[in-house]
């Protein structure tokens, strides 16, 4: 006896097989038989069919959400971007204007935050937390 080849069945056979039991125009013995598949097989993708038929419309109301909500995050980071350019390059003409050297800014801000990080990792070190900013 020869062992018979596993067939590989397209999901679009296994929907049409599906339907075909969920419309009960013919017993599940019947369907299986007129498509060479095992009843028990019918019977499992008609039950899947049943139970995830909601999941295809939730699927696409709920990702037009997470767009719509993305979409929206995005719009406002842009408009925050853009808004953050133009206030840096209006202050960046006034400091030319008023003679200030931004390169001697950067250094100063640059010692900040280094304090700020070694602070950070020596409080954060011992648990405590700062109850004022410097």
């Amino acid at each position: 006896m020869s062992k018979r080849k596993r067939r590989h069945l397209t999901a679009e056979f296994k929907a049409r097989v599906a339907k075909e039991a969920l419309k009960e125009e013919q017993t599940i013995q019947q369907i299986a038989k007129d498509n060479d598949i095992a009843p028990t097989q019918v019977s499992a993708w008609k039950k899947e069919l049943e139970e995830r038929m909601t999941e295809i419309f939730d699927r696409k109301n709920a990702v037009d959400e997470v767009a719509q909500k993305q979409e929206k995050l995005t719009a406002r980071l842009e408009r925050k971007v853009g808004q953050l350019v133009i206030e840096k390059e209006f202050l960046e003409k006034k400091c030319d204007q008023l003679g200030i050297d931004l390169s001697e800014r950067e250094s100063i801000h640059r010692t900040r935050l280094d304090r700020r990080v070694e602070e950070k990792r020596y409080f954060g070190q011992y648990g405590w937390q700062r109850s004022v900013d410097g």
